[in-house]
């Protein structure tokens, strides 16, 4: 499926975000016109059609994953349901517990580390080698007798690098510990299932799969071990009583029939992002592009490559009248500071300053492909020309 984008610009940031779908956007206009009801409002049929409707999509979003739908509690999107996990998991004896989190994790995870690190919890940074792989040993080591919580992205935003996720959750089971991971790029591109990689708590958002935006969820395992958040929103009881508030009903739809699509469809689109990954990548070798990440555990639609002295910002503006492109996650943009992922890779900041993202999505054609490489090409021999 082809979707447009304004002013026909060749749209290659979807790790930020995605368009919505036609076919999401269709399934949710009932439900802010006709079908307008308050899910919590089922004195009524007009509150129950919505309902209805929350149930249905809770159980679609489940089933995806493997869980069932009483382990889905919505929420604006992952980073509040990073902060649902972390918090509700520390609760209200931060000095009695300690974390052990990744240095490349998005800063939803990291800066609610830091902010449990004032109040008193422990927290434990582990280190990435060189193509951003957590070594699964290292998080063993970290363990302690106060270790309540080990959350590890399961794909990276900036260079989609993909760790070892199941063996992670199960050194975390071994040692009767509960697993959070950051699944926000993962959802809808990745096979998945909570049960089998022994994932008890996992973030995403719709908005990464052509979903409407401000809705997300997190899974949270119900048994074998059943996991106790303390709510960080109190107020009508909504969520299991952790998230009160008034359900987004054309959200949870449009959430639901995102997931519902890439399903179906992610497969074969990954064939075509890893084939674009492929010809881009070789055309940017030939000019000095080195790959950030790894060359196999990674998203098929990610591609992070670095030009050694040839500013990254200065790459991003000189296309920005034809492509959208990016130098790393949407969260960090507006400062001028190095990415820390790549950083922890040992670039040094330079190198860091000197790097691009792409993140191919399903609007895109393969024509578009070849004309944006050639146009960052172009854009990159005229830069190395100014420099010299």
């Amino acid at each position: 499926m082809i979707l447009d984008t304004p002013a026909k610009i060749i749209y290659l940031d979807s790790h930020s975000t995605t368009p919505v779908d036609p076919r999401v956007f269709d399934e949710m206009k009932p439900y802010f016109t006709e079908k307008f009801g308050n899910a919590s409002s089922i004195d009524h049929n007009v509150g129950h059609e919505a309902s209805v409707a929350v149930d249905e999509s809770r159980n679609k979003i489940a089933r995806a994953i493997g869980a069932h739908s009483n382990e889905i509690i919505f929420t604006s999107g992952a980073t509040e349901s990073n902060n649902m996990a972390l918090r509700g998991i520390v609760g209200n004896n931060p000095k009695d517990s300690h974390i052990i989190t990744c240095v490349t994790e998005h800063k939803a995870i990291l800066d609610t580390a830091k902010s449990l690190e004032v109040n008193g919890c422990a927290v434990t940074y582990l280190p990435v080698d060189k193509t951003g792989l957590v070594d699964p040993q290292s998080v063993a080591e970290a363990i302690t007798d106060k270790t309540r919580l080990i959350s590890i992205m399961f794909a990276n935003n900036e260079i989609g690098t993909i760790p070892d996720i199941k063996e992670i959750g199960k050194i975390a089971h071994e040692n009767n510990i509960l697993f959070h991971t950051d699944a926000a790029q993962a959802v809808g591109h990745l096979d998945i299932n909570v049960n089998d990689m022994n994932i008890d708590l996992m973030s995403f958002s719709s908005h990464k799969i052509y979903g409407p935006k401000g809705i997300g969820a997190l899974y949270a395992r119900s048994i074998k071990p059943r996991v106790k958040l303390e709510p960080i929103v109190s107020g009508g009881g909504q969520e299991r009583n952790l998230r009160s508030g008034t359900l987004n009903v054309p959200g949870i739809v449009g959430f639901a029939k995102a997931v519902e699509i890439s399903q179906k469809e992610y497969h074969q689109e990954n064939i075509r992002f890893k084939k674009w990954a492929k010809y881009m990548f070789d055309k940017f070798a030939g000019i000095g592009g080195i790959l950030n990440g790894h060359s196999a555990q990674r998203l098929a639609h990610n591609l992070n490559v670095c030009f050694g002295g040839i500013d990254g910002k200065a790459i991003i503006n000189s296309v920005s009248k034809k492509l959208a492109i990016s130098a790393g996650s949407a969260c960090t943009t507006q400062t001028v500071e190095p990415s820390h992922v790549l950083l922890a890779l040992g670039l040094n900041e330079e190198q860091a300053h000197s790097s691009i993202r792409i993140g191919y999505s399903r609007l895109n054609t393969e024509a578009e492909i070849t004309t944006a490489t050639d146009e960052i090409i172009r854009c990159i021999q005229t830069l190395y020309r100014i420099r010299v």
